[in-house]
């Protein structure tokens, strides 16, 4: 059975983006897939300091939260981030596991043609959701991933608060379908 990884990118608890990995955990629970939802905020990850330990060793050298995601990223079929839009930008949670995962880029391209999709969540409709978006895709793009959407545009893209956002809400539900769909369609 095919898997799917969701992070929650938002430093605080029980806010929109976790209330947004595990309605994505729900549709996907609902398709038959194996989930796994990661919350960030429940760990320590410190930035990466491009002291080429993963380069030289193999792995990444800092020893903190970051260990748990590198072999759930690597299990995974499908990634979804979800971030909240801070200054017009993804979170520094989830830009820090963005950047520490180059271990995984410089030691066989671990995250290569899996699926990758976006959710992002501002404080307003047009609140840098898709300046969000293509940070998460950029990111999916240096790691060969293959990036999916909403069928329309860029993924989920959300106003907070998100349970009474029922535009937002379709379309993270349509970004998920098309994450399920796009594995449906793997051998």
């Amino acid at each position: 059975m095919k898997s799917i990884l969701i992070i929650s990118g938002s430093p605080r608890a029980g806010q929109n983006s976790e209330q947004i990995a595990k309605f994505c955990a729900d549709v996907a629970l609902k398709r038959n897939f194996n989930t796994d939802v990661v919350i960030v905020h429940d760990m320590v990850i410190s930035p990466c300091i491009s002291c080429d330990g993963c380069k030289k060793k193999g792995v990444c050298v800092k020893m903190d939260g970051m260990q748990s995601i590198y072999p759930k990223m690597e299990k995974a079929d499908a990634i979804i981030v979800c971030s909240p839009v801070y200054m017009g930008s993804v979170s520094a949670q989830v830009k820090i596991m963005m950047d520490r995962s180059v271990s995984l880029r410089r030691n066989g391209f671990k995250l290569k043609n899996k699926i990758c999709a976006g959710v992002a969540i501002g404080g307003s409709r047009n609140g840098g959701q898709e300046l969000a978006m293509q940070v998460i895709h950029a990111w999916a793009h240096i790691h060969g991933m293959i990036i999916v959407g909403d069928n329309s545009h860029f993924g989920g893209i959300c106003q907070a608060p998100f349970e009474k956002d029922e535009v937002g809400k379709k379309t993270v539900e349509d970004c998920i379908n098309k994450v399920c769909d796009v594995l449906s369609l793997l051998k």
